[in-house]
């Protein structure tokens, strides 16, 4: 248990046995790679490594639906909820270094809307796994669509990946973008022109 610089303090869980068989293999890498484990800057790194993958990849072990259906409320609202400007921040999979940058969400209710704060929540439980951006994207896009059944939905996502930024092409100003749909903002394009509008605001 931790103490932050407001004197809150902060427990992180980790389990045990998985600590101990990352944080060796991360002292294998860093051997590898002609560093001496035994340095004292090194010391205590495997394991601190360790316990931040598994913090940055917690998504595995939460229910996104779940997540959803704690905070459901009937109410007669049919017009574009949009919460906009999330933060994201993930591991790509294929080079395990971050990317990062922020979602935009709407959805037309059908009866149902859903507590503000869940879909930041539901962003961070997909976003908290190994990823590409696409896959990403569309895993928000369906899991509101399954839970809240609306009349429709729109996901956005803006992103740095240093997978392209501090190796690779190298490219520091490149950013992606990916995009998924359901229901009237397929079919309306009023209403996919109001969410671009309103994202760009």
């Amino acid at each position: 248990m931790d103490k932050n610089k407001e004197g809150f303090e902060r427990e992180d869980h980790y389990h045990g046995e998985a600590t101990d068989k990352i944080a060796a293999n991360y002292s294998a890498i860093i051997n590898s790679l002609g560093e001496d484990i035994k340095r004292e800057g090194l010391l205590k790194t495997p394991e601190r490594a360790a316990k931040a993958m598994q913090f940055l990849t917690q998504g595995y072990h939460q229910d996104p639906e779940s997540i959803l259906r704690s905070a459901l409320f009937n109410e007669n609202y049919n017009e574009l909820l949009l919460v906009k400007d999330i933060e994201v921040y993930s591991l790509c999979e294929h080079h395990i270094l971050p990317f990062f940058g922020k979602a935009h969400i709407a959805y037309i209710p059908n009866g149902q809307i859903v507590g503000l704060s869940k879909i930041p929540r539901l962003v961070d439980v997909f976003a908290r796994r190994l990823q590409v951006q696409e896959r990403l994207t569309i895993q928000i896009r369906d899991c509101i669509q399954e839970v809240l059944k609306p009349l429709g939905v729109a996901v956005v996502i803006e992103a740095h990946h240093m997978c392209m930024q501090m190796r690779g092409v190298q490219k520091q100003h490149s950013m992606t973008t990916t995009s998924a749909f359901t229901g009237i903002f397929m079919s309306d394009k009023r209403t996919r022109q109001e969410f671009i509008n309103l994202i760009n605001k």
